[in-house]
């Protein structure tokens, strides 16, 4: 795929899951391209698939069958160590449930993909400090996520996201458990690493 005509490209994707004795096909046939510096919403109703389509493009699951390319990388034709290379290096994500590293600190979350990206000391702590104090977490920085309500750990977690400044942002309802002024600092957060260049896909009621 010529690496100038789309970020991501999803081409013919299928792909189903088992339920006991039960096949369930949540994508058929499915072909999407992003261009690069797109903020693309994802909508539909619950089960329709927009967190598995989440999930295989940043390559934390491979369809059924299908092909799906992150720049000009076919990224389901790559072994596991390559793939964690890719999401290291130009994939953030939001989860639904969060996944922060229970025994370390807010603030240790958020470096943790600074600190794997070889990131000094001095830089990634700044950087860490500066996205959570934007999200109105100043004063929380050492408490772990077990501390923290749920809303709060959805902040962490957007701070971890972006923190690298990946080129491709994977958001699943990134505000789907804050009030209207949490919103609204994530949203600003989102906009300004979108005005940065970055690739946005949120999926979102």
């Amino acid at each position: 795929m010529p690496a100038d005509s789309a970020l991501v490209r999803v081409s013919g994707i299928h792909k189903f899951f088992t339920r006991g004795s039960e096949r369930v096909d949540v994508l058929q046939n499915l072909s999407l391209e992003v261009p690069a510096a797109e903020f693309l919403g994802l909508m539909g109703p619950s089960g329709s698939g927009k967190t598995t389509l989440l999930n295989l493009i940043g390559g934390l699951d491979r369809p059924t069958s299908g092909r799906i390319w992150v720049g000009d990388q076919e990224i389901t034709s790559l072994g596991r160590k390559a793939l964690a290379e890719v999401r290291l290096r130009h994939i953030g994500f939001v989860f639904q449930e969060y996944n922060l590293v229970p025994v370390l600190s807010a603030l240790e979350n958020v470096e943790y993909v600074l600190l794997l990206q070889g990131v000094d000391e001095q830089r990634r702590r700044a950087e860490a400090l500066r996205l959570l104090h934007a999200l109105g977490l100043e004063g929380m920085e050492h408490r772990r996520p077990n501390e923290l309500s749920g809303g709060q750990q959805q902040r962490v977690a957007v701070a971890r996201a972006v923190v690298g400044s990946p080129s491709i942002l994977l958001a699943d309802e990134p505000t789907g458990n804050l009030d209207s002024t949490n919103s609204e600092a994530v949203m600003d957060l989102l906009k300004e690493l979108h005005r940065g260049g970055a690739t946005i896909c949120m999926v979102t009621h």
